[in-house]
């Protein structure tokens, strides 16, 4: 967990001095590969108000290489993309990398962002009688299906002595659980990112649980195997994946610009990013795979297996690509 939390004030005071200084700092840690560059084209997978705004606001977007940007709203389309070989890098969360390896995919799994956890959360609506997630016992439920909303959704009503049979739970994209939130045909929702965000501001969403405690807080990097075996490909990712890094750990002391980029694709308000910024479970970064990570993942596709979630066992040690450990480390 954090150690402090700033008010939205502090943040406007201090706005001038985050998005200078922070800013001169990313800019002048860039570094360009030895090799020439200059031909190649990633096609990398983003989330709205994710790496596309986070690069520019950061001073790493001057790739030495083209990013032809893709945006998908879930891991599940990222990973789809990657496995037919329509995408070169993508992003999400552990969840579908174990479907991912149930399936065999052509995908790897080659570094972890981390991430905040109490913007994953299990929403009531603000007229619902709902209290706890004990009270969940059939009523109408919406999430994403397998995604971390799914797990943790599961992981929350087991906890009480339930399961997915007495509740009504709806599957839904982000946008269509929006909706469906606002117009009252959901008691309760679990969701993750900006839409969150907006169901809490637009429509008085209540927060019931947050994920913290029941997600690792690994965001797996997902890549393309045949991409990886391309060295001048494999060289762009490895500048790629540092440029994220630096971004990532500028995030924390730069979180006001980044907010404003972020809000020019969303529409989500600066304010209301900044505040959940300010409620964060812990700091940002990427780093790169360690033990831990991968027993974490295995742990979660035993999960899913005995939640009856997959057809099968899901090996997913397999699927980490520990090549970039080491310039993740240097960085």
């Amino acid at each position: 967990m954090k150690t402090s939390l700033l008010t939205r004030r502090e943040w406007l005071q201090a706005a001038a001095a985050l998005g200078a200084t922070g800013l001169g700092a990313a800019q002048g840690a860039s570094a360009t590969p030895s090799q020439d560059l200059s031909g190649v084209t990633l096609r990398v997978g983003t989330y709205k108000g994710l790496w596309r705004p986070l690069l520019q606001a950061s001073g790493q977007a001057n790739t030495p290489y083209k990013i032809d940007w893709r945006e998908f709203n879930n891991g599940v389309l990222h990973i789809e993309a990657i496995n037919g070989d329509a995408l070169d890098l993508g992003s999400g969360s552990e969840i579908p990398a174990v479907f991912a390896a149930r399936q065999k995919a052509h995908v790897r799994f080659v570094a972890v962002t981390h991430e905040d956890l109490n913007n994953q959360a299990t929403l009531a609506r603000k007229d619902s009688s709902i209290r706890s997630i004990a009270d969940f016992k059939g009523k109408r439920i919406g999430y994403v299906r397998a995604t971390t909303a799914h797990y943790y959704l599961a992981k929350q009503l087991a906890e009480v002595g339930l399961s997915f049979s007495d509740i009504d739970a709806v599957s839904l994209t982000p946008a269509d659980g929006l909706s469906a939130f606002a117009r009252g045909d959901l008691d309760a929702w679990a969701i993750y990112g900006y839409n969150g965000q907006l169901a809490r501001t637009q429509y008085g969403a209540r927060t019931i649980k947050t994920a913290v405690g029941y997600l690792s807080g690994n965001f797996p990097i997902y890549a393309n195997p045949r991409t990886l075996d391309d060295a001048p490909r494999r060289a762009a990712i490895g500048d790629l994946l540092q440029r994220l890094q630096r971004s990532f750990a500028w995030i924390n002391g730069n979180y006001l610009a980044y907010a404003k980029a972020q809000s020019a694709e969303t529409r989500v308000p600066v304010g209301d990013l900044v505040e959940l910024f300010n409620g964060r479970s812990s700091d940002y970064s990427l780093a790169a795979v360690d033990d831990k990570v991968v027993r974490s993942h295995q742990d979660v596709a035993d999960t899913f297996q005995k939640l009856g979630v997959l057809d099968g066992p899901a090996n997913v040690v397999p699927f980490w690509d520990r090549s970039f450990d080491n310039l993740l480390r240097r960085a």
